[in-house]
């Protein structure tokens, strides 16, 4: 048997097998609320055979989302909503994991289809909040400076939203710490200019993350696991990089953190990404032999025996796909078969399996 589809387990939580689902944003979801449309698509990759099924980025509060459109967790309407949407993940034997967001000074911004720039207040945005009053490009709105009160506020946010996430039945939560996001942007010297416990040092600028995580971590129960995103890099001189996520690692490690989901990048405009098959799969092996910590390899993963060689040569312990996901659904099943494992498709397709 492959080793991509033997089980992981984490804490007391079991994988059927290490494929799992990356988030992936939609923007469908009017005031947050996940719709029919997050039923199928994330329930057409439970079916397809994936070992963990997780949400888009799901926002901690309403000024927290990336889009107006974009999925949020801040209310027992948003928790009722995903109820039936992580059953059914469970349902079909995939384990279901919601990504906790707040995006920062990268919020307010259009649906992609919309052009992706900035929602003004008078057309349903608002400003957004981050550590240093920096924008994301000269084309974004400068970000109003958080305080210690917006700071304290916000990990009561992901306090609050991983209860709700527990309520709604989610087994695997993350904390959203990459991309250029909120949590991101307190690593990064780029995007972090305070000059306060927040800020400065590496110790300062991990701070509020870990504080963050920290939190969630008190409050998910203690058989669950819990992952991180990161950007392991920045791509640019004096930002955000590898050494400084190896540290990141060992801290969030110690606070009860099960898994570094190693992505990079998105903290500046036009950085040079040497993108390509598995680019950011070195950053996960890194991470995994120097913090002593199990990681998720993503990013432009798209072949079975590719995704075989990350897991059985230790690279990582699971493979997280994205774009390849889209493209089919059914992407765990087809990799069994290249792989000649057998691997159980729904009952209900057998016929064709």
């Amino acid at each position: 048997m492959s080793t991509l589809f033997t089980t992981l387990r984490l804490r007391e939580l079991e994988f059927r097998n290490r494929v799992f689902v990356s988030p992936m944003c939609q923007y469908s979801s009017p005031e947050g609320i996940p719709t029919n449309w997050h039923l199928v698509h994330l329930g057409s990759r439970a079916a397809g055979g994936a070992g963990l099924v997780m949400t888009e980025a799901t926002a901690v509060s309403r000024e927290g989302r990336i889009s107006p459109d974009d999925t949020g967790i801040w209310s027992d309407r948003h928790e009722a909503a995903w109820k039936p949407i992580a059953q059914f993940i469970r349902e079909q034997g995939a384990r279901a994991g919601i990504q906790l967001a707040h995006a920062g000074r990268k919020a307010s911004t259009a649906a992609p289809w919309f052009g992706g720039g900035t929602v003004a207040p008078d057309a349903g945005g608002w400003q957004p909040i981050a550590p240093s009053a920096v924008p994301f490009d000269a084309g974004s709105p400068v970000p109003r400076e958080m305080g210690a009160a917006d700071i304290e506020a916000v990990t009561a946010q992901f306090v609050a939203a991983a209860r709700r996430a527990l309520g709604a039945g989610f087994e695997v939560v993350e904390v959203h710490a990459a991309h250029g996001y909120l949590l991101h942007e307190f690593l990064s010297p780029i995007s972090n200019k305070r000059t306060d416990e927040f800020g400065g040092t590496l110790a300062n600028r991990m701070r509020m993350p870990l504080q963050v995580a920290k939190a969630v971590r008190e409050v998910w129960p203690k058989n669950l696991p819990m992952f991180v995103r990161i950007s392991a890099t920045d791509w640019v001189e004096g930002g955000w990089d590898l050494p400084q996520s190896v540290e990141f690692s060992k801290a969030l490690k110690e606070i009860g953190v099960d898994l570094i989901d190693c992505s990079s990048g998105a903290m500046v405009p036009n950085a040079k990404i040497p993108v390509g098959p598995g680019f950011q799969v070195p950053f996960a092996e890194a991470i995994r032999r120097d913090a002593g910590i199990a990681t998720g390899a993503v990013g432009m993963i798209t072949d079975a025996r590719q995704a075989e060689e990350i897991v059985s040569s230790g690279k990582a312990d699971a493979v997280l796909l994205a774009r390849e996901m889209l493209r089919d659904p059914y992407w765990p099943l087809h990799a069994a078969k290249v792989l000649g494992d057998k691997v159980q498709g729904p009952k209900q397709y057998g016929r064709a399996l």
